[in-house]
């Protein structure tokens, strides 16, 4: 199933690059190691982000940056493997596939933080907080994001040297 999906992730970005579009999908090109190196800052950053939007009184933010703090290291470690990805799903979804390949060993449970659908994952916490109303959030669930994304970090740079 998820090379059915992998699938149409590079067929995607392939027809919206044919149509002069850009692409919102997956492609394919050569391992770049200067473009995982600046996910991985990019990640570095949101996680300082995060932790100035937590401090500052803005729990709602702090977990849109914690979010995407994970969501750069695994841009990082596609970077790595040759690929650009612009949509989420497909992101995952090749994670996923190199994880299940052995190729990475990136911890299951940050994947599965990415996911959604479970009990207070980051990306259903992100989506709430983001187009929701809502502005407060429990430090402890904000404890436990930070602690991914350091997770997420740390487990990145293994993967990259």
């Amino acid at each position: 199933m998820l090379d059915n999906k992998i699938q149409w992730c590079l067929e995607k970005a392939r027809k919206e690059l044919a149509s002069g579009k850009k692409h919102r999908g997956l492609m394919k090109s050569h391992p770049d190691i200067a473009a995982a190196k600046s996910h991985l800052a990019k990640a570095e950053h949101n996680l300082l982000a995060a932790g100035y939007l937590e401090m500052g009184g803005f729990p709602d933010w702090a977990i849109c940056a914690y979010f995407y703090t994970i969501y750069h290291c695994l841009l990082s470690i596609l970077s790595k493997f040759g690929y650009e990805s612009r949509n989420q799903e497909c992101t995952i979804a090749l994670i996923e596939n190199l994880r299940n390949e052995e190729r990475i060993h990136l911890d299951w449970d940050l994947i599965e933080q990415l996911k959604g659908g479970k009990p207070l994952s980051i990306i259903d916490m992100r989506e709430d907080f983001q187009y929701g109303v809502s502005t407060s959030l429990s430090r402890d669930f904000l404890l436990g994001f930070k602690e991914s994304g350091k997770k997420a970090i740390d487990q990145t740079k293994k993967e990259l040297y």
